[in-house]
């Protein structure tokens, strides 16, 4: 099983991490500067769920969003 959500296709997504240092500016200082940009990914928050579709009992992944609204049936 892939890490997709069945219903909405929430998949995994590619960012940065930016570590910055020094002071900021409201603090006194002259700012902060990038130090570091990283490319991370963010990972969405599936889970195992049994259904019911069409009269069948399936297990598929949902993210906790779609889990929320309530639009499936449980098994």
């Amino acid at each position: 099983m892939s890490n997709v959500c069945h219903f909405c296709g929430k998949r995994k997504a590619v960012g940065g991490s930016i570590t910055r240092k020094g002071l900021a500016k409201k603090a006194g200082g002259i700012g902060m500067h990038v130090v570091k940009n990283v490319k991370r990914t963010f990972e969405p928050n599936l889970q195992t769920v049994h259904i019911n579709e069409n009269g069948q009992v399936k297990t598929v992944k949902l993210c906790t969003d779609c889990i929320r609204t309530g639009n499936y049936t449980k098994a």
